[in-house]
């Protein structure tokens, strides 16, 4: 049974905001040396932020030494707080905006990775521009995620829009169809397929090979062209996906247009494309039924704009 604590009392303050952003930033960074950079102040004066956020609500946060960075578990709890509050801080925040009509407050946006190198494809990067454009005051703070952590985030209402692929659509999301990112698999230049003929290359010879299959859930439609590879390891994501093909021991599915330089410095090679390729539909995901927020509102706005669209294939 745990012992009685004093409870936090008086009111929050600006400092103990300041407290709990630093507390939010050591637990998402794994700790005090990686947070550091993030906030910009020295780790001495992260650890007497977090000690004095400890004071201040008279409980253990996290274990912190040569064992390293752990949370208590009154951490976790206090961390979760710590979201809810900063997220119902920002509501405030753009609530109040929205009735000034001006464009201030934040929009945080989870992005899955390595989708930058789509530069046929800007619908995103060009609504974000748009954006800044029409509110200079706006903070734009980007997540890099993974779709399941983007979707969680976004239903938490601790993201405000995310950019995932089109897996499985769920009730309480809503979708903006954005384009179709096109795969094939790849080997690298170590690989012993590397160097043999086009003609030398069969289907069967390939899927005999040593793969590196998605560690995340695929598309349905995408399935049958990795039930066929013969998978010996997975990543999580692409780049994890691409040091396993560099190192000539795999092969694996890749994006063309993350591949693309790779191909064209001779360390990776296309295997019989016409065959091995999927494509992979992208989408713009928000929380249905969110709060107005003029911020979000005028983001999806410029999502939908013609002329932010992609030079080619515009949704």
């Amino acid at each position: 049974m745990r012992s009685k604590r004093p409870g936090f009392s008086g009111q929050v303050s600006d400092t103990d905001l300041r407290l709990l952003r630093i507390y939010r930033a050591v637990v998402e960074n794994g700790g005090f040396t990686s947070a550091e950079v993030e906030l910009n102040i020295s780790i001495a004066a992260i650890s007497i932020a977090v000690s004095d956020l400890e004071t201040r609500l008279g409980m253990k946060l996290c274990q912190r030494g040569r064992a390293g960075f752990a949370l208590t578990d009154e951490g976790s709890e206090v961390y979760q707080s710590t979201l809810q509050l900063l997220a119902s801080l920002e509501d405030f925040k753009t609530r109040i905006n929205g009735i000034s009509a001006r464009l201030k407050g934040e929009l945080n946006i989870g992005i899955t990775d390595n989708l930058v190198t789509m530069f046929n494809h800007m619908r995103v990067t060009n609504s974000l521009a748009a954006l800044k454009r029409r509110g200079p005051e706006v903070r734009i703070n980007i997540r890099m995620m993974t779709p399941a952590e983007i979707e969680k985030s976004v239903l938490d209402a601790r993201l405000h829009i995310g950019v995932i692929p089109d897996i499985k659509r769920l009730k309480g999301l809503d979708y903006i169809d954005l384009y179709d990112e096109e795969s094939q698999l790849y080997c690298g230049h170590r690989h012993a397929l590397y160097s043999l003929p086009r003609r030398a290359l069969t289907a069967a010879l390939i899927s005999q090979q040593d793969a590196v299959a998605p560690a995340a859930a695929v598309p349905l439609a995408n399935k049958a062209q990795l039930q066929n590879m013969h998978a010996t390891a997975t990543a999580t994501d692409r780049e994890g996906a691409a040091f396993l093909i560099l190192s000539g021991q795999y092969i694996g599915f890749l994006p063309t247009h993350y591949a693309d330089t790779w191909v064209n410095g001779g360390k990776m090679r296309a295997l019989l494309p016409g065959v091995f390729n999927f494509r992979t539909r992208y989408t713009a995901v928000s929380r249905k039924g969110a709060r107005p927020n003029i911020v979000v509102q005028t983001f999806i706005e410029e999502l939908h704009r013609p002329e932010n669209g992609d030079e080619v294939n515009t949704f």
